[in-house]
């Protein structure tokens, strides 16, 4: 199996397990910015670990180190507005608005690798703008939730094509490993500056752990990690592109762990399918555009 074929399987692979976190953002009992904060001081601890135990070297110099911190930084505000949105909406919701990155990727791309803007991009990003039209004409109830999670989807567009830039010269683990610590660290300054210490964090659960290590180990320190790996083979299009798959798995599982709770309007399935259809669409227009030239 080609590396790029197997690179697209452990994407899905990765995308399945990102449509788990908004299931456990549902069951951790937190709000959002205590729970990523856990999160990250969780997947930061555990990617030091790999970094020790299989000896990669994670030695850099002191302005790509303040980089990365700043990308994570990105990547915490992307999970905390994500992980709010779910606790003001649904995670249907939540998830659906995540397909609006693939519009900002085709813009942010270009503009940041500089490389060419592709038209077939854009258009493809329309289409899902077109299916979240569709999902929110039913769903006027949500417009927090919506709003929430658009500023989401396009935080995580930006992290996306920053890191990008970043795996052409570091490794994967090293990367995720900076950027964890830089998200720790922001929040905990948000944390202090509101005075959130003084007053005491919240005490999780004896199940809030059990969340906070599953979401923080495997839903965080590998799926990042893997994701950011993937794209040395694949372009961060392609890997948003197939992110928007997201939503589809974690509203099946929405449904499945929580009922008749997660149960949308006829409207909002029909928005869904467009989606899917737009990301099924994308590679076999591509292929066709590559073997016209």
């Amino acid at each position: 199996m080609k590396t790029h074929t197997k690179d697209l399987i452990h994407l899905h692979v990765i995308v399945f397990i990102y449509g788990f976190t908004a299931i456990l953002g549902r069951l951790i009992s937190l709000d959002a910015t205590q729970l990523v904060w856990y999160r990250m001081l969780i997947a930061f601890v555990a990617l030091g670990g790999m970094l020790l135990l299989f000896r990669t070297p994670f030695q850099l110099p002191l302005k790509p180190i303040l980089k990365l911190i700043g990308v994570g930084f990105i990547v915490a505000m992307h999970w905390v507005t994500f992980f709010h949105a779910i606790k003001i909406s649904t995670i249907s919701v939540a998830l659906g608005c995540l397909a609006t990155t693939t519009l900002f990727t085709s813009f942010l791309e270009p503009a940041l690798i500089k490389r060419a803007l592709s038209k077939l991009e854009v258009f493809i990003g329309f289409i899902i703008i077109i299916g979240l039209y569709t999902i929110f004409q039913f769903e006027p109830d949500h417009l927090a939730g919506i709003v929430t999670g658009i500023i989401s989807a396009f935080l995580a567009a930006l992290f996306t094509v920053l890191n990008k830039r970043f795996i052409r010269v570091y490794h994967p683990t090293t990367i995720s490993f900076y950027e964890m610590g830089g998200g720790f660290i922001g929040i905990t300054l948000y944390l202090w500056a509101n005075n959130t210490f003084a007053s005491g964090l919240a005490t999780p659960s004896h199940w809030d752990w059990f969340y906070l290590l599953l979401l923080g180990i495997v839903c965080t320190a590998y799926a990042y990690m893997a994701s950011v790996k993937v794209m040395q083979t694949l372009s961060a299009y392609t890997v948003v592109l197939t992110i928007n798959l997201e939503p589809v798995y974690g509203i099946l599982m929405a449904f499945l762990f929580f009922g008749e709770s997660e149960r949308m309007s006829t409207g909002f399935y029909a928005g869904t399918l467009i989606i899917l259809g737009a990301v099924l669409l994308f590679p076999v227009l591509r292929r066709n555009r590559i073997r016209n030239k």
